[in-house]
């Protein structure tokens, strides 16, 4: 395995900065606000061929009055117990306080390596900011400027010989495995979800609205097979988001949609399905990837024998645009039907992924078209040439077309569903674009010329 690094500090001593900085990203969301990161976020770090991971934790302030204190600070002390070397990070610019007393006295009780970085050192004029932190009892301390990268060379030079030897290089990993993010209004039960998954307290949980505020990934492996979970922040209505920090992990939850393959949409099934879980399901519609409707919080709807169905009729009557999308009813506290989502996330994705042979997908549009025929346009029958698969994840095909601007919306679903039925494509979204032909191949397999593109022939010298 590889080696592990924590950081860990005060809050806004720039941990999240300094994280991006050495995974060479912006994952982590950074704020002039502190108590921005509340959930541990793990990235991957390269070296000078030396590979190893890093954990982002939340600002360590064991006496503070804030509700997610307590669970930080858990967060804090299992990334130190996961650790292999720990990062203690501090604040040159506001100087010490009692809590970097707190974390020094923690880390003389582990018999980990811990490496004291000051961080916010702009330059060589301001190295004397280090001298106050002498009052911890250390003898060495890295001076650094995580945004504007003063002495990081150094400084992760010294890292990499403080971290244990390996048998072998480590090699970033390029099996990719499935991306599924987790998405929904907040206290939708994300994060809930994400830590009876992973079998731990990975994610802060609270009955409060809006406690994940990052887009945290989070890996797992299940019957063999890589899953990468992505839990978001709850994505409210516009008009109801006024803080800048909410405003930017709505931004990353729906950049999460982009990069995922699956899309798990959270309802909570107490309050019933809303206007704001069908946008929601929009955003994930609108980016392509494969959707699963996810009812949770079952335990607590009072059921009859129909209540089920009814849920199921109200969900497939407000969101007919994901018609195609499979819908399970768990419960995240109680651990209720949450195996079976990998069932369904295999399905879908083996669908999503899936590529057809152009031979059968002409065959069976050719069978459409001779069962129901496109209607006329201007007078003139719209001629279907061929069609081509492009692309997967969503399966995209290109129908070549005489007039592709007058093929009718209900026809174009027709065609579609027609393709689903035909290759067994009922739980992915399915792309079909319509294009001009320009030399084409029909059905029976002969090219043909395009008309237009004919030339005259010349006349013979004298005549006229």
């Amino acid at each position: 395995m590889k080696p592990i690094i924590a950081i860990v500090g005060t809050p806004n001593a720039g941990k999240s900065t300094l994280f991006n900085r050495m995974t060479r990203t912006q994952n982590a969301l950074v704020d002039d606000r502190p108590g921005i990161t509340r959930d541990r976020h793990y990235g991957q770090v390269s070296w000078e061929n030396c590979v190893f991971s890093l954990i982002d934790t939340g600002g360590f302030i064991e006496t503070d009055d804030d509700v997610f204190s307590p669970h930080i600070h858990h967060q804090v002390m299992q990334a130190i117990s996961d650790a292999t070397v720990i990062l203690h990070l501090l604040d040159g610019k506001n100087g010490l306080t009692p809590f970097d007393h707190d974390i020094a006295a923690i880390l003389r009780g582990t018999e980990k390596p811990a490496l004291h970085v000051v961080n916010k050192v702009d330059g060589p004029e301001q190295e004397n900011r280090v001298h106050d932190f002498y009052d911890l009892g250390i003898d060495h301390f890295f001076s650094i400027s995580a945004e504007h990268g003063y002495g990081m060379i150094d400084f992760m030079d010294h890292l990499i010989t403080v971290l244990p030897a390996t048998d072998a290089p480590a090699e970033i990993r390029n099996d990719q495995p499935i991306k599924v993010a987790v998405v929904g209004r907040p206290n939708a039960g994300k994060s809930s979800l994400i830590n009876r998954i992973l079998g731990a307290d990975r994610m802060v949980v609270s009955s409060q609205p809006g406690t994940t505020r990052d887009a945290v990934d989070s890996a797992f492996q299940f019957k063999g097979k890589n899953y990468l979970f992505i839990d978001t922040a709850g994505i409210r209505r516009k008009g109801k988001v006024n803080q800048k920090i909410e405003k930017y992990s709505i931004i990353k939850a729906l950049k999460s949609l982009s990069r995922c393959d699956i899309a798990l949409i959270m309802i909570d099934a107490a309050e019933g399905v809303t206007d704001q879980d069908i946008s929601v399901a929009g955003y994930a519609h609108e980016r392509g990837c494969g959707s699963i409707f996810l009812l949770n919080k079952w335990d607590l709807v009072e059921k009859d024998a129909n209540t089920s169905k009814k849920f199921m009729e109200d969900l497939r009557y407000q969101a007919k645009f994901l018609s195609f999308a499979p819908a399970l009813t768990i419960s995240a506290l109680t651990g209720q039907r949450v195996p079976r989502i990998f069932n369904l996330i295999d399905q879908v994705f083996a669908q999503y992924s899936r590529r057809i042979s152009t031979g059968q997908l002409n065959r069976a549009l050719s069978q459409a078209l001779i069962d129901t025929p496109p209607s006329l346009h201007k007078g003139k029958r719209l001629k279907f040439y061929y069609a081509t698969q492009i692309d997967v994840c969503p399966p995209t095909i290109v129908c070549f077309v005489n007039y592709p601007n007058a093929v009718h919306f209900s026809y174009q679903r027709y065609l579609t569903n027609c393709i689903r039925k035909a290759h067994r494509l009922d739980q992915t979204p399915l792309r079909l674009i319509f294009k001009q032909r320009s030399g084409f191949i029909d059905f029976s397999g002969r090219k043909k010329p395009d008309r237009k593109h004919k030339t005259r022939r010349k006349s013979r010298p004298g005549r006229k």
